[in-house]
């Protein structure tokens, strides 16, 4: 199995990607053939800093569980309520 076609089941979901120029925590909004569209969030300020379209074949590394990926997700819920 293709880590696209994997990857097709975690689409809204909040993960730390890495790619060949770069890695960052965001949420995976979409899955295509051959790109995903990922939105990128400022770690500092968690908020959404800008939307990048990543070739498939440029993924490195997809971490989807873990503290950190948690941490993430517990102050983006924290700043959800609060606004």
């Amino acid at each position: 199995m293709r880590l696209i076609d994997k990857l097709k089941g975690y689409e809204n979901q909040y993960m730390f990607v890495k790619w060949a120029t770069g890695g960052e925590y965001g949420k995976l909004i979409y899955v295509g053939d051959d790109f995903i569209e990922f939105n990128i969030i400022n770690v500092d300020t968690m908020e959404y800093s800008e939307t990048v379209f990543i070739q498939s074949s440029l993924i490195l590394e997809v971490a989807i569980g873990g503290s950190d990926v948690q941490r993430i997700l517990a102050e983006v819920a924290a700043k959800i309520s609060m606004d």
